[in-house]
C-alpha cells in the first residue's frame, strides 16, 4: 500500500482536478492501474490483521505451567525470579518436556511482556484489582490515663476484597506514617503491589505540573525497600481513593466510638489488627461472598517481604544550647552539660528520640513529645554538676521527680552528705529508674540515717541478688565457750611419740 500522502495526492489530482489516470501515473512513476485503484477506493479502514494460530504439540501442554510460574515470579524481586534457562531445566526434570530450550526462551520472553503489561493495567486501584491497596489517615478520640485525647489512625484498605488494617499513632508525621505501613506489611506477611495515596506531606514534598510529584527521600527509600508501586490522587480529588475514605469512616464508627481506652500504643495496635481480621467474617457489600474468601485473591498477589526490616527513623545533626538542650520539631530534649554548645546526632522514631555522640554511642533516650509538652528532661547526666551546688536542688524539676523517701533523706542530710547523695544518684540512675535505688535507701535506713556509701553497698547487694547482710552481734554468741584439750609445748611431746615408734631422739 502506498503512503497516505501519495494516495491523497492521486485522489486530489484525479477526482478533484479531473486529470487522466495516465497523466498522474507518468508524473508519479506509478502504474496507471495503481492510480485508478486508489482514485476509486472508498474504504480506508485499516484491515484487521489475520493471525493464524499455529498448534504447538510440544509447547502447548507446558504453557499453562510456565504462565503460572511467571505470575508467581511477578510478585518477587527480579533476582528471585526463575530465568528462562531454569524454567527449561524444571520442565525437563519435572514435566517430561521434550522441546528445545530456544522454544522455551521465546515463549517466556513474549509472555513476560504480556503479563507485565497486564500487571501495569492492574495497578489501577479504581479497577479493584487483587493486591492493590489504598492508604489514608483518620482521627478518633481515645481514653489515655483517664483523659480523652485525639489520636490519628493510618488505614490500609484492599478495594477488591473490602478488607482493611489500621494502626493508631499520636501524629501524622513521617515516622508514624512509615512505621504504620511497616507494621501492617509485617502482619500481612506481604506487601501490596500498588498503593494509592493522597498527597500526604510525609510522602509528597510538592505537587508539580502535569501530575509530577517531588517526593520525600524517606518515602522513596521506603518504597524502594518494600518494592511497591505508588500512585497519588490529583489535588482535591479524594474520590480517587474513595474506598479507603469510606473505610476510615467505617473503622471509626464500628471500632473507635465511643472513645477506646488504652495504656500503651503498642498493645493497642496489636489489638486493632485482631479486630481487622475478625471483620472479614462478614459478606462483601456487593459480591455477596465472605470477605475472608475474597481476601485470598488479594493475599495471592502480595509481594514478598524483604529479608531485612526497614528502620523507620530519621537522623539529624543538631547543636545543643548552653544548657545542653537540643530542639526538634519545636520540642526540647536534654543531653548533658558536657555537650553544651556541641553538635550531636538525634535518631528519631515515632516514639523515641535517641541522642548519639560522634562515635554513635547512645548518650540518652527520651520518649518523643507530642501535644502541649514542650520539654523532656533527663536529670541523670546533670546530677554530677548539681552535686557541686546541692542548694539548687529544690529549685529544679528533678526535686519534684524524687520519690518521697529520697526527699526525706536529702532533707536530713548535711551539705556534704547532699553532695555525696547526688553524686551517688548520678551513678545509680544511669540506664534505670528509681526503683532499686529507693529500695536500697529503704533497707539502709532501717538502722538509722545511712551514709551514701552504705546506700551504695546495699544497692549492689540488691543488684547481685543477696540483699543487705545482717551485722554480727556479740550478744548472740553462746554464754560458755566449748573446752579444748591443753596443748603441750616443747620437744618432750615429740620425744614421747618417737619412743613409742621405737626410734631414738637425735
Amino acid at each position: 500500500m502506498l503512503a497516505m500522502a501519495e494516495i491523497n495526492y492521486i485522489r486530489y489530482e484525479t477526482n478533484t482536478k479531473g486529470r487522466k489516470y495516465s497523466e498522474v501515473a507518468r508524473q508519479t512513476g506509478k502504474d496507471w492501474r495503481t492510480v485508478k485503484k486508489y482514485a476509486d477506493m472508498e474504504d480506508f479502514n485499516p484491515a484487521a490483521p489475520v493471525k493464524q494460530k499455529r498448534r504447538s504439540p510440544v509447547m502447548d501442554p507446558v504453557k499453562p505451567i510456565i504462565d503460572e510460574w511467571l505470575k508467581e515470579d511477578a510478585t518477587k524481586k527480579k533476582k528471585y525470579r526463575r530465568t528462562a534457562k531454569r524454567i527449561f531445566t524444571l520442565l525437563v526434570r519435572d514435566h517430561e518436556f521434550t522441546g528445545s530450550e530456544r522454544s522455551v526462551r521465546n515463549y517466556v520472553s513474549k509472555r513476560r511482556v504480556e503479563l507485565y503489561e497486564e500487571n501495569e493495567e492492574a495497578a489501577l486501584p479504581l479497577e479493584a484489582t487483587p493486591g492493590a491497596a489504598q492508604v489514608d489517615f483518620g482521627e478518633a478520640p481515645f481514653l489515655h490515663e483517664g483523659e480523652e485525647v485525639n489520636r490519628h489512625f493510618l488505614a490500609l484498605s484492599f478495594p477488591y476484597s473490602n478488607t482493611f488494617l489500621f494502626q493508631v499513632f499520636p501524629s501524622q508525621n513521617r515516622e508514624c506514617f512509615l512505621q504504620g505501613l511497616a507494621n501492617m506489611f509485617d502482619y500481612l506477611e506481604g506487601v501490596p503491589h500498588t498503593i494509592r495515596f493522597d498527597n500526604l506531606s510525609p510522602a509528597v514534598k510538592k505537587v508539580l505540573p502535569e501530575g509530577e510529584r517531588l517526593l520525600t527521600e524517606e518515602f522513596e527509600r521506603f518504597a524502594a525497600h518494600y518494592g511497591f508501586s505508588y500512585e497519588f490522587c490529583n489535588p482535591n480529588s479524594g474520590n480517587e481513593k474513595g474506598h479507603v475514605e469510606a473505610m476510615v469512616k467505617y473503622i471509626r464508627n464500628n471500632y473507635l466510638l465511643p472513645a477506646v481506652p488504652y495504656q500503651s500504643l503498642d498493645t493497642l495496635n496489636e489489638q486493632v489488627l485482631t479486630w481487622s481480621v475478625e471483620d472479614r467474617e462478614r459478606n462483601h457489600y456487593q459480591k455477596e461472598l465472605p470477605i475472608a474468601e475474597l481476601y485470598l485473591a488479594d493475599k495471592e498477589r502480595l509481594l514478598q517481604l524483604p529479608g531485612k526490616a526497614y528502620e523507620c527513623i530519621r537522623r539529624i545533626s543538631v547543636k545543643a544550647d548552653k544548657y545542653g538542650f537540643i530542639r526538634i520539631d519545636k520540642k526540647q530534649y536534654s543531653t548533658s552539660p558536657r555537650f553544651a554548645g556541641q553538635a550531636v546526632t538525634a535518631k528519631i522514631s515515632f516514639k523515641e528520640v535517641t541522642i548519639l555522640n560522634e562515635q554513635n554511642e547512645v548518650l540518652i533516650t527520651h520518649p518523643r513529645l507530642y501535644g502541649e509538652d514542650r520539654r523532656s528532661m533527663n536529670w541523670q547526666p546533670y546530677l554530677s554538676l548539681m552535686a557541686k551546688r546541692p542548694t539548687a536542688l529544690k529549685y529544679s524539676s528533678f526535686y519534684d521527680q524524687l520519690p518521697e523517701e529520697w526527699k526525706a533523706y536529702i532533707e536530713a542530710c548535711s551539705l556534704e552528705e547532699k553532695k555525696a547523695a547526688l553524686s551517688l544518684l548520678a551513678v545509680l540512675l544511669k540506664g534505670q529508674d528509681f526503683q532499686l535505688p529507693t529500695e536500697a535507701l529503704r533497707m539502709a535506713s532501717e538502722h538509722g540515717h545511712p551514709s551514701a556509701e552504705t546506700i551504695k553497698h546495699v544497692y549492689y547487694q540488691l543488684v547481685n541478688g543477696r540483699g543487705i547482710r545482717e551485722t554480727l552481734s556479740l550478744t548472740r554468741l553462746p554464754q560458755q565457750l566449748p573446752l579444748t584439750e591443753t596443748a603441750i609445748r616443747g620437744l618432750s611431746h615429740y620425744d614421747q611419740l618417737l619412743s613409742q615408734a621405737g626410734g631414738e631422739p637425735s
